[in-house]
């Protein structure tokens, strides 16, 4: 996003990943969102608004339906989308974001986009500007609550591969979705070398675009390379010389659960320092605990962010209720003063 590619490739060294111009389909929603438009890549219908244009903004939501979504159109840390359910709910985020600067220049723009109801999913392609390999699907699990309910977060929890992602709608994905955005960014000048996130939605009436990010998802990206067999360096490199070598990876066939361990108050006040315990204890060669927002101190891991581990259990046999036993299993070995965490990651799988 600020260009560290750019200067790279202009030193000659090679890169997995795009120019900042072609990350503007994650730095900039209306960017993304005007793309998804012009190459009938189905997505929720929407209008943008400048901070100059509040007025027009209030009087839009006053006559707007609900539930109804206010995304930032700038990056907010992964909590700019914010989920109105009724209009007094609208009005005080619209005033939040463009009366008190609650995402500072990040939410001087913003999208008002209808709320789409469905199931989420997540692909990520791996692309060399022109061809692309779709890696295995995964679903996030973005609210704080179980049962998909309170604040929105950078993600709780993730599962691959998606249920509801079948090699049909994959497919639909890919020739409806995927290629349409690649082709279009290399014609306008902006080609895309890296991996482009798709973040869906299965609706009623087929599959829509939600967001597109520039890099891989957190945490879906701890759920879902463990089942990739094969060299994904050689995946990504390829990538990075303009030609994709597409069976570097393959899926292995298996199933895995990413469980996100957070501090008390996340999404939004909380604190820090505290020692994490237990992290000795965890000794499946099968569980991988990904560190997040932690810390050595004095040759202590303490807590030093919202997210603080991510623990993943995968396996090569597609079953869902074992991996889920075990990776609570080995999360309940684990403490920190505050400690939190969905117990029902998965619960579509």
């Amino acid at each position: 996003v600020s260009g560290l590619s750019d200067y790279l490739r202009d030193k000659k060294i090679n890169v997995f990943g795009p120019s900042a111009k072609a990350a503007r389909i994650e730095s900039e929603k209306s960017f993304a969102k005007k793309m998804m438009v012009e190459n009938n890549v189905p997505t929720a219908e929407y209008k943008e608004f400048t901070s100059a244009q509040y007025k027009s903004a209030k009087n839009y939501l006053e006559k707007s339906k609900y539930p109804i979504v206010i995304k930032a159109d700038g990056l907010a840390a992964g909590k700019g989308v914010l989920i109105c359910n009724n209009k007094l709910e609208a009005l005080k985020n619209l005033d939040d974001l463009f009366l008190n600067n609650k995402f500072g220049e990040a939410g001087n723009k913003i999208i008002i986009e209808e709320f789409l109801e469905g199931e989420e999913a997540s692909i990520f392609a791996i692309t060399d500007g022109v061809n692309f390999v779709c890696l295995p699907s995964s679903q996030d699990h973005k609210r704080i609550g179980e049962d998909d309910t309170g604040l929105n977060t950078g993600g709780m929890g993730a599962y691959s591969p998606a249920r509801i992602i079948t090699d049909k709608i994959l497919q639909e994905i890919e020739f409806k979705i995927i290629k349409p955005i690649i082709n279009a960014l290399r014609n306008n000048g902006n080609e895309f070398v890296g991996c482009l996130y798709a973040g869906l939605m299965l609706t009623k009436d087929g599959i829509k675009v939600i967001e597109f990010n520039c890099r891989f998802g957190d945490p879906e990206t701890q759920a879902v390379l463990p089942l990739l067999e094969g060299d994904f360096l050689k995946l990504l490199y390829s990538a990075s010389i303009r030609n994709i070598e597409k069976n570097s990876v393959k899926y292995n066939g298996g199933c895995s659960i990413c469980v996100v361990a957070s501090s008390k108050g996340y999404p939004e006040n909380y604190k820090k320092g505290f020692e994490i315990k237990g992290l000795e204890r965890i000794t499946d060669p099968n569980v991988i605990i990904y560190h997040a927002g932690t810390k050595l101190v004095e040759n202590k891991v303490v807590t030093n962010g919202g997210r603080v581990l991510g623990i993943t259990m995968f396996s090569d046999e597609l079953n869902f209720e074992e991996v889920k036993k075990i990776v609570y299993q080995n999360i309940e070995k684990i403490n920190f003063d505050g400690i939190y965490f969905r117990r029902d990651i998965a619960h579509r799988a």
